[in-house]
């Protein structure tokens, strides 16, 4: 039996955001094969049954969530040339070592870019580590500062210079990548395609609402960058359709205050099963104008059988032909809107488009013969 080790510094249970999705799809793998999987994690966690050998948690001390807190902290890495949560999880290698004791792994999946300054230290207890590189940082950290004015925009590519130093350092190191398209593949000159997937859901039978749907975690900047910029600027045209727009998803409070005042805008916050809300709607926006890998939302609005309509960014990675619209100006996006909401026939086509690319491509499942040619075991 393999021992597999997966070190992750966000939560795969309960698996409500892309990131955690994607670890819990790993995890799923690695299980589907037999064999016995442990978890380093940062945050504490609890797993379903019988899914993990193990769990062992380095806890971070807490982080202040102001406003004030937040720009005292990236500030400070601007000032010691630290990239964000790189420096969050950095000087952890007595407390690594001391949770992993002797124990030994035929492989380690260390998520993310922020802890791939560990490579060395994990190779002292795993025969091959690999990197799970959940976006291109440096990519992320471009398209943020080109979406931003000043002075986010020159502290963004700041960001995005010193995070493409850490990858060009230490990407070299692992013993392979996993990416999640072929864009982030060319980025960084290699890697394995895994793509982002989500659980099997069978087809749903709702009645679709006059409403038109933007889903996610809207703490999380492209997010509720993308709520502002619909709002202001796509929604006014919108909502003379006479539609609502929902918003669903956690952390509501983000965007709250955003849309403020507006009968039309319903702002859920999270709810028992996000993907019924998503099939609910007429058609599923994804206005995000920063960000990288590839979004679960667009998964999540093809299994649900739901209408897309992206900016370039918001399905880069993706294939597009037939499965949903895109379209990076306001004006554009406007258009197209409003073209699904009227025609019943073109919002279906595109939605039986995108539910079968899930069904062939994007359910986890989907994925164990990508994880097979990539190596891994």
């Amino acid at each position: 039996m393999k021992q597999v080790l997966v070190v992750c510094p966000e939560a795969p249970y309960p698996a409500l955001g892309g990131g955690a999705q994607r670890i819990a799809a790993l995890i799923g793998y690695f299980r589907e094969r037999g064999c016995a999987v442990d978890v380093l994690t940062f945050v504490p966690f609890e797993a379903p049954a019988g899914v993990l050998r193990e769990v062992m948690t380095v806890p971070l001390p807490a982080n202040g969530r102001s406003l004030a807190a937040r720009i005292f902290r990236n500030a400070g890495r601007l000032i010691r040339s630290v990239p964000p949560l790189v420096d969050r999880l950095a000087g952890l290698e007595p407390r690594i070592r001391e949770a992993l004791g002797t124990r030994r792994y035929d492989v380690a999946v260390l998520e993310h870019l922020w802890i791939a300054p560990y490579a060395d230290l994990f190779r002292a207890y795993a025969g091959k580590v690999w990197c799970d590189l959940q976006n291109i940082e440096s990519a992320f950290f471009e398209t943020l500062a080109r979406s931003s004015r000043p002075p986010m925009c020159w502290a963004h590519a700041r960001f995005a210079r010193l995070n493409r130093e850490i990858e060009e350092r230490w990407l070299p190191r692992f013993d392979g990548l996993l990416v999640c398209s072929g864009d982030d593949a060319r980025r960084i000159g290699r890697g394995s395609v895994i793509p982002n997937t989500i659980p099997w859901r069978p087809r749903f039978d709702v009645e679709k609402s006059a409403s038109i749907v933007f889903s996610g975690n809207m703490e999380y900047h492209p997010n509720s960058q993308a709520v502002r910029w619909f709002f202001e600027e796509i929604w006014p045209a919108v909502r003379k359709a006479g539609v609502r727009w929902r918003l669903v998803g956690m952390n509501a409070h983000a965007v709250a205050h955003v849309v403020r005042g507006d009968s039309f805008i319903e702002v859920t916050g999270m709810v028992p099963d996000a993907m019924a809300e998503i099939a609910a709607a007429r058609v599923a926006v994804v206005p995000l104008r920063a960000g990288s890998g590839t979004r679960v939302k667009i998964l999540e609005a093809w299994a649900a059988g739901t209408a897309v309509v992206s900016t370039s960014i918001g399905a880069e990675g993706l294939p597009v032909e037939g499965t949903l619209r895109v379209a990076d100006t306001a004006a554009g996006f406007v258009r197209e809107v409003l073209n699904l909401l009227g025609d019943g026939e073109a919002r279906a086509a595109l939605a039986a488009g995108g539910r079968s690319m899930y069904e062939a491509r994007y359910h986890n499942a989907a994925a164990w013969q990508a994880f097979d040619n990539a190596g891994l075991l």
